[in-house]
């Protein structure tokens, strides 16, 4: 072999050696599609509804979860919600005083998608035609409780009513094409009789008609292992939602009321600023069938700041 012939071959090699390390180095992202949930900047979306998705699009967000009630949403929602406005210091909910049409207009032109909708346990019941019409709509596949009434979840009783009730929600869901998920505050995760009321959920519904959103801040506040949720329930989670934590902290009883979830606020924080290890947890989520990751910062203030630190961790991740 010529000198000239010799170098030539050895720098393509160089290269090929070169490329093959990039790729054994360059992993994917634990997360492909980091998406929120607009509980977390209602006032921006009330204010100004196109800088909000403006601005989550620009962060890199992919997703977004909305909330109820709807304008579709029953008259005994409503007036819950308008109970609890005051407090909140926003009213705004659903799609912002737009139609669906725009609302899922206003998403899609800025590159995020809709895949799943809160919404309430009455209007799961008695209104599902019209809810199913605005998911197919706006192209959203899960329609989420996010709690259940305080007075439905007493006893244990209670939960297996709940669990009679989800199944037949989720059969209704699914006869228009769309699935039911319920989501978990800190409730129902201590042993009552030594029983934990949130398996009564799982072992007492149809995993083809109850699926599952883990809400990881309330999970892991109310005393339950993440991990040992997603490993046990495999496949029933689909979705998730993150929060961090800035010092670890439980409820101060069995996180059953709304004033024990408020005094808990001032310990979120933006993901990767707080103690909960989140790349485990994360990593356990999709290895057990979690589709879709919601951060979640409840009311965030300057959401400009720490919702992008929060998408900046996980798209490291």
């Amino acid at each position: 072999m010529k000198r000239r012939q010799f170098l030539q071959s050895t720098a393509l090699f160089s290269v090929a050696s070169l490329v093959n390390a990039n790729e054994l180095f360059t992993k994917n992202p634990l997360i492909n599609k980091v998406g929120l949930g607009l509980f977390s900047i209602p006032k921006m979306l009330e204010n100004d509804f196109d800088g909000a998705f403006a601005m989550l699009a620009k962060m890199g967000y992919k997703e977004v979860e909305c909330f109820g009630p709807y304008e579709f949403s029953t008259e005994k929602a409503k007036a819950s919600w308008n109970a609890v406005t005051p407090q909140l210091g926003f009213k705004g909910s659903g799609f912002f005083n737009k139609t669906t049409a725009d609302f899922f207009k206003a998403a899609k032109s800025n590159g995020i998608s809709i895949p799943s909708m809160h919404t309430d346990l009455d209007t799961l019941s008695n209104n599902m035609g019209q809810l199913a019409e605005a998911a197919h709509l706006i192209g959203a596949k899960y329609v989420v409780l996010p709690s259940i009434p305080d007075a439905e979840r007493k006893n244990l009783d209670d939960y297996k009513r709940v669990a009679e009730k989800f199944n037949s929600i989720g059969a209704e869901a699914k006869k228009e094409g769309i699935r039911f998920a319920y989501h978990n505050h800190g409730y129902g995760l201590n042993n009552v009789n030594g029983v934990m009321p949130l398996n009564i959920i799982f072992d007492q519904t149809d995993p083809s008609l109850v699926y599952f959103e883990m809400d990881l801040y309330w999970t892991i506040a109310g005393g339950a292992d993440p991990v040992e949720l997603f490993k046990k329930h495999k496949d029933r989670y689909k979705m998730v939602h993150i929060k961090d934590m800035k010092e670890a902290k439980r409820f101060a009883g069995d996180g059953g009321d709304a004033s024990q979830w408020i005094s808990l606020f001032p310990y979120m924080t933006s993901c990767g600023e707080g103690v909960l290890d989140l790349p485990t947890i994360l990593t356990a989520a999709k290895q057990n069938g979690v589709e879709h990751f919601f951060v979640e910062q409840d009311m965030v203030q300057s959401p400009e700041i720490a919702l992008k630190k929060s998408i900046d961790y996980l798209k490291s991740l």
